[in-house]
């Protein structure tokens, strides 16, 4: 399933984020924004996605997100919404931003707290997520700049020679993923 990327925008706006304690425990919402200004600790995913040969399907953010613009990172993050699992977010995301489905299952997850030069602080309790798909993405030009597949041991050089040009949370659970799909049955 595929979506047009012709005269898509940015998903932006007020969106709300879903704030959680340590634990994952909702405690309320805050605007998308002020959640990154404060540094609100809240839900988020990071969307995994290897097609048929073992490749890891990478994205390039669009150069105007209001952070970690042109990095690379996995296949589709964000934040779900409210009342919205980590998956069916995924999911749904997935579509918005690559125009591709694939259903999400969950690995494990993780907390992080990243300050960026632009003063917004990432501070999330990331869901990751993992799925299989030989689909060619279609992406939306004003979320994604650029998409590549990637085998395991390219990516580890290219990340050991170029780390900055991975996003924060790429880097930190990059390693997990790893030795999770180690143990992992691979499907399709």
């Amino acid at each position: 399933m595929t979506i047009p990327t012709k005269n898509l925008q940015p998903i932006t706006g007020t969106d709300s984020v879903v704030l959680v304690d340590p634990h994952d425990r909702e405690v309320g919402l805050m605007d998308k924004m002020e959640a990154h200004k404060k540094g609100a600790l809240h839900r988020a995913f990071s969307f995994f996605i290897l097609n048929s040969k073992g490749e890891w399907l990478l994205q390039q953010r669009a150069w105007d997100k209001y952070h970690s613009p042109g990095l690379w990172t996995n296949a589709c993050c964000s934040h779900p919404r409210q009342g919205e699992s980590p998956e069916a977010a995924a999911t749904r995301r997935l579509q918005e931003e690559m125009g591709m489905y694939c259903q999400a299952s969950p690995v494990f997850k993780f907390l992080y707290r990243s300050e960026f030069s632009n003063s917004l602080i990432e501070h999330e309790l990331d869901h990751v997520l993992l799925g299989y798909s030989d689909t060619l993405p279609q992406p939306n030009p004003a979320e994604v700049e650029g998409f590549r597949y990637v085998s395991l041991s390219d990516l580890e050089v290219e990340m050991k020679q170029n780390p900055d040009q991975f996003t924060v949370w790429f880097r930190i659970c990059f390693g997990e993923m790893k030795a999770k799909l180690s143990v992992l049955p691979f499907s399709k």
